[in-house]
């Protein structure tokens, strides 16, 4: 974890404040919203640089389209609403548009995950990352908190072709330090430890660091990784981990299904493996309600990881007698 004091901020928030810097640093950096730019933090970039700002209203279909249109003119383009609609709403356009024909679009979707909170189901996306995963091409990026998100708003500015950005709405602390640089496709042990890896994707990162604090009172060394970059995996770094632990858990804002969970198992049943547990939104649709709550319903706290790595390791204790 990072030595200065936490703040709180969203992912959305450290989004915002690098496309300003971006529209500094590149001139060809435009920027695409439908109708949602206050929510977005896109508002931040069209008071800075309006003639390189388009709000596309509320047709995530023509934005996606317009955004290939301009890639295909040398636009580096980052075109942005929430998730839900970024994903489920504009797939084909995507597939079709985008991802097929490699562009240099980033598509940067916030109120991901149950944290939406009142905004209820049909805004909570949890199967995004696995829709984007299984796109040909494209790169998937979950950043840890807002000034991960900044470094790496940055970053997939400097890769030439489709990137999904992952953000969130809640306001969280900030565990990363400025001074890292980001890397996509590189993961991030955040805490080592001996006994069983967690392996983490934004807010839950988080979350999971808080588990093992709780856990080491308990003896149980937990190493925390902030696997902020779900395809390309940083597979490397999850098979050395995985041959320290013995065992693995996953912790995502996502449905169990097809995410980071799905990912890391795919990676570690070919390369090294292990039991891999996953802490994630089971087979379920959200609902509306305040975002801590739905955090524990959903069982996405410190205390349930806690639960589960107990459980892990009294199981794997019984079976070895």
């Amino acid at each position: 974890m990072s030595t200065k004091q936490p703040t709180k901020e969203a992912t959305r928030d450290g989004y915002g404040r690098a496309l300003v810097d971006l529209g500094h640093r590149d001139h060809r950096v435009v920027v695409l919203d439908a109708d949602l730019s206050k929510s977005t933090k896109t508002a931040l970039f069209a008071d800075a640089y309006p003639e390189r700002f388009f709000n596309l209203g509320i047709a995530e279909a023509n934005m996606i389209g317009v955004a290939a249109g301009l890639a295909c003119t040398g636009k580096i383009v980052y075109a942005s609403t929430f998730a839900i609609f970024a994903t489920q709403r504009v797939l084909n356009q995507i597939f079709q548009s985008v991802a097929y024909t490699g562009l240099n679009v980033k598509i940067c979707a916030t109120h991901a995950g149950i944290t939406v909170g009142e905004d209820g189901a049909t805004h909570q996306a949890l199967d995004d990352i696995a829709l984007m995963r299984a796109m040909p091409g494209m790169k998937v990026v979950v950043p840890a908190d807002a000034e991960e998100a900044y470094r790496a708003t940055l970053a997939v500015a400097q890769y030439d072709g489709p990137v999904y950005l992952r953000l969130g709405r809640l306001a969280t602390s900030v565990i990363t330090s400025d001074e890292e640089p980001f890397t996509i496709g590189r993961a991030k042990i955040m805490r080592p430890g001996r006994d069983i890896t967690l392996a983490a994707c934004g807010f839950m990162v988080e979350q999971s660091l808080r588990a093992a604090v709780k856990l080491a009172e308990e003896g149980i060394e937990a190493e925390v990784i902030n696997v902020s970059t779900i395809k390309p995996l940083d597979t490397e770094t999850l098979v050395q981990s995985a041959a320290r632990t013995g065992v693995v858990v996953t912790v995502e804002e996502h449905s169990v299904i097809g995410g980071l969970g799905g990912a890391v198992a795919e990676a570690l049943a070919s390369h090294h493996p292990v039991p891999v547990h996953r802490v994630g939104v089971p087979d379920l649709f959200g609902q509306s309600g305040d975002a801590a709550d739905l955090l524990t319903h959903y069982g996405l706290t410190p205390e349930n990881i806690c639960d589960t790595v107990r459980q892990i390791l009294t199981d794997g204790k019984e079976r070895t007698k």
